[in-house]
């Protein structure tokens, strides 16, 4: 799931705002969001997220203001063969099922905060919802583990329970404050993951050239080792330089990372590759990294290759 709506959701009802948190649990042909994706509404109409890319906001905006005024959730169905189909936006093709739940009579504060605070300690958790009781309450990936495999919330072969699967955020660590880092960031970010940047030299890695983004100026091992490396992190590196990419590649080579990508024409991954030999590495293990990084789209500026470089990360995401 994109952005840490749960934690918004949570924060709103703190702050005294009625809040509901709508999501995305069936969609059918080309409906435009997927399962698990989520809208949170308050009292007074302000919304984050999205169920539907714009298509059927403000009817869940409608009904959701009237469980918080009843207590009760929603089970919403859109498709073209409603009579208000066009009303919503559904024109184009497709179906939705979208549940919105009131935080507070039917989504507890605490079932809210404990979710939150599994996101946050990067703990895969579910959000397990019966859409005929109404009761929901927290599993470990334990239990379902082909939907966290495949980071694919559904409803059961039951028909009534809906899972909810909230992974760690993904990560994109960064090792080289260079021209494409500068491009690249923001995509990472617009894309969903949680971005750090790693350069030891404070010229490059400043602020004024990243602003707002997580720069670690540690060596490129020690900052991974203090990051940790799991498989929702992907890792490019960019500075050409042995002395700070080799550090970054070999801990990448040694986790369980997604992806790992490497900057470099192909007499350099050529030379990148003897010293990895060298030092003990096997093919199997070197053949893991994708250099020259990025889909062969022909790109030239640091624009255009960061997005060769999100194109093939995404890709690798996905189709693996």
């Amino acid at each position: 799931m994109t952005g840490d709506l749960p934690a918004l959701a949570l924060d709103w009802h703190r702050d005294g705002r009625r809040v509901a948190l709508a999501t995305v649990v069936e969609t059918w042909g080309s409906a435009p969001r997927p399962v698990g994706s989520q809208l949170v509404i308050d009292g007074q109409g302000a919304m984050e997220g999205s169920v539907s890319g714009g298509c059927v906001e403000g009817a869940v905006i409608t009904e959701a203001l009237e469980a918080l005024e009843d207590g009760k959730p929603r089970l919403l169905d859109y498709g073209v063969s409603d009579d208000d189909a066009f009303a919503v936006g559904l024109a184009c093709g497709g179906r939705i099922r979208v549940l919105v739940d009131p935080v507070g009579p039917v989504l507890s504060e605490d079932l809210l905060v404990d979710l939150v605070e599994a996101r946050a300690a990067r703990r895969p958790v579910a959000l397990v919802a019966d859409l005929e009781s109404g009761t929901r309450h927290l599993a470990p990936a334990g239990d379902y583990p082909d939907r966290f495999r495949m980071d694919r919330s559904g409803v059961e072969e039951d028909g009534r329970t809906f899972v909810a699967v909230h992974n760690p955020p993904l990560r994109m660590i960064v090792v080289g404050a260079v021209h494409i880092a500068q491009a690249l960031l923001p995509m990472a970010r617009a894309c969903g993951y949680d971005p750090v940047l790693v350069d030891p030299r404070p010229a490059f890695a400043a602020e004024a050239r990243f602003p707002g983004a997580t720069i670690r100026e540690d060596w490129p091992d020690e900052a991974l080792a203090a990051i940790g490396l799991d498989p929702r992190a992907c890792v490019v590196t960019l500075t050409h330089d042995p002395k700070l990419d080799d550090p970054a590649i070999m801990a990448a080579l040694r986790s369980d990372v997604f992806y790992l990508g490497c900057l470099g024409s192909t007499r350099t991954h050529s030379k990148r590759v003897a010293r990895l030999t060298e030092a003990g590495f096997s093919k199997a293990e070197i053949a893991r990294i994708h250099a020259p990084v990025g889909l062969d789209i022909g790109a030239r500026s640091p624009a255009e290759i960061a997005v060769s470089i999100m194109a093939e990360v995404t890709e690798r995401l996905r189709r693996a």
